[in-house]
């Protein structure tokens, strides 16, 4: 069934961001006593936020200042505006569900500003998105919890049924589901089995995704 509403997550979906805050997180926490492989990073903590980060590192052993989240957000942020590529292929989607009258939205665990630095860079793509764009930070309610998506249907006024959410985090795919909203896990750079074992239907390229949605 072609969906009413496509919902994408922001990072790791619509632009290239995970690798450059993965890398460093990695590196800023190896100096702070936890010093983790990037494939646990990866595992950890995308798809959740840098208070829910900073909360498990301290946990696991790393020694963070009180304004630990506040001074990385400052160095991500300026990292991103130095350059943040689109996802391949996406542009090409968002063409597609235009020509098809579909319109979509973006529900993100990231803040507005995050958002504005990363999207903004690519001004078609801003101009498209910048009036619907959801965030755990200013909606107060952050995947996995299904408030933040449910946010998106209401705004819409869609049932949760005909929508879609492209997300590529178990906590994403885990707040669809909880909100009863079908979903499709983005796995571009591994086999997808953590997105498959919560519940999602798996793609690993961006230009699959037409098809799946019937456009």
């Amino acid at each position: 069934m072609t969906p009413k509403l496509v919902i994408f997550d922001c990072d790791g979906v619509l632009v290239d961001s995970e690798p450059i805050s993965n890398r460093m997180i990695r590196d800023d926490l190896a100096t702070r006593g936890l010093d983790l492989p990037l494939e646990q990073i990866m595992t950890l903590f995308v798809g959740g936020t840098i208070k829910g980060l900073s909360d498990t590192a301290r946990e696991m052993g790393a020694d963070l200042p009180d304004d630990w989240v506040e001074w990385f957000y400052e160095r991500l942020y300026a990292r991103l505006a130095e350059g943040t590529p689109l996802i391949e292929g996406i542009e090409t989607v968002l063409d597609r569900l235009d020509a098809a009258s579909i319109p979509y939205a973006v529900g993100s665990n990231g803040s507005d500003e995050k958002m504005a630095i990363t999207l903004g860079q690519h001004p078609k793509m801003w101009a498209r998105l910048k009036d619907c764009l959801y965030s755990a930070h200013t909606l107060g309610v952050a995947k996995p919890d299904p408030g933040l998506y449910l946010a998106v249907t209401e705004g819409f006024g869609v049932a949760s049924e005909d929508c879609v959410v492209i997300d590529d985090s178990p906590s994403g795919c885990r707040g669809a589901t909880a909100a009863g909203i079908p979903c499709l896990g983005f796995a571009e750079h591994d086999d997808g089995a953590r997105l498959a074992a919560v519940g999602a239907r798996v793609f690993h390229r961006m230009m699959e995704l037409p098809m799946l949605l019937g456009v």
